[in-house]
């Protein structure tokens, strides 16, 4: 579950050029929705990652993103887990000035 304690994320953005979403593992839950919305309007889509190594790339400035909360699939049970890795990228690199 992570820092988030299972919450989710509200709908945001990195502050970064790109952002990479890789789904590392995911047991014994449900929720954890991934929703994209272009940042302009309300188009957008949902859907679950649910096999390790799914990818979702996104462009931070074109888009907004957020997951919806998890929740064990079992009431008895708290070991469920989504486990993700999320890489950003910003153009100028992250200890330098930002790039105009």
């Amino acid at each position: 579950r992570g820092d988030d304690e299972g919450e989710g994320q509200h709908h945001h953005r990195d502050g970064v050029d790109f952002v990479v979403v890789a789904l590392v593992e995911r047991s014994g839950v449900k929720g954890g929705e991934t929703r994209v919305f272009d940042a302009n309007g309300p188009t957008g889509i949902r859907f679950t990652m649910t096999e390790p190594w799914t990818l979702l790339m996104l462009d931070d400035e074109r888009v907004i993103h957020e997951t919806t909360p998890i929740q064990p699939l079992r009431t008895d049970c708290s070991d469920g887990h989504r486990d993700t890795l999320v890489l950003t990228f910003r153009r100028g690199g992250f200890q330098g000035p930002q790039a105009a």
